[in-house]
């Protein structure tokens, strides 16, 4: 039975890793919150890898907030590439396929197709720096990984997400202002999650790079309407072209 760990376990992809996991009766998974392990500490990764004997990590403990980001990168780049480099190091020690999961915000967004693992990246905010850099740290110290490249990630259940924010302003009878200039592949969790335990499963990946979508292309205010249809809400919808401090790509779709 493989062992697998599963870092930053409150967040919305580890909850959905949790309620999923019953359902993958070869794998054994232990899961930890960001509290319980700190993958900016490199002494508690290596107290958690001594005992645990993992043959498998899934990274899901990031820095997620792109507006704080921006005004604070340090924190960022704490989580998202120290912490990284961390966990790297320790996985290598121990011979444990590192799982990591990164972003669409890698890439500029000025390119008019969708972004290929091929396609080389060019990060326009502090959040997406601070991802590719955990990227390349993984890259530069390890073999064995694979680095997942995710957009728009939502669940409808837990999280703080755009779906949920979404739903929440429009039971409130709120109206909607939605930008519509920026374009990408919404995810929800329960697809990804299955996607990642079926790697681990089925030992099919000689990738060290994927890309992972439910690959229907959309803008933020598409999707705020598809949300409310599903919904069944009569919630007022007005497409309006925000103006903020963070540079986001146009463009995001994830071939």
């Amino acid at each position: 039975m493989k062992k697998v760990l599963v870092t930053g376990a409150n967040g919305q992809l580890g909850q959905c890793l949790q309620k999923i996991a019953p359902s993958y009766k070869e794998l054994n998974f232990i899961f930890k919150s960001s509290k319980e392990l700190d993958i900016t500490d490199i002494l508690g990764i290596e107290e958690a890898f001594v005992k645990g004997n993992f043959n498998y990590c899934i990274n899901c403990a990031a820095y997620t907030n792109v507006e704080q980001a921006e005004k604070t990168p340090d924190i960022a780049y704490k989580v998202n590439a120290e912490g990284v480099k961390n966990l790297a190091n320790v996985c290598k020690s121990y011979k444990t396929t590192l799982i990591h999961i990164s972003t669409d915000y890698v890439f500029d967004g000025e390119k008019d197709e969708p972004y290929t693992v091929k396609d080389v990246p060019n990060p326009i905010n502090e959040y997406g720096k601070s991802k590719l850099l955990g990227e390349k740290h993984i890259q530069e110290i390890m073999d064995n990984y694979c680095i997942i490249r995710t957009s728009w990630l939502y669940n409808k259940t837990y999280g703080n997400n755009f779906y949920r924010t979404i739903l929440k302003k429009a039971q409130k009878g709120e109206i909607l202002h939605i930008t519509n200039k920026e374009k990408g592949c919404p995810t929800n969790t329960v697809n990804l999650s299955k996607f990642v335990l079926d790697l681990i499963v089925k030992e099919y990946d000689e990738d060290k790079i994927h890309h992972y979508t439910d690959g229907e292309v959309m803008t933020w205010f598409s999707f705020a309407k598809r949300i409310i249809k599903e919904r069944k809400l009569n919630s007022v919808i007005i497409p309006k072209d925000y103006k903020t401090k963070v540079a986001r790509p146009r463009n995001s779709v994830l071939n």
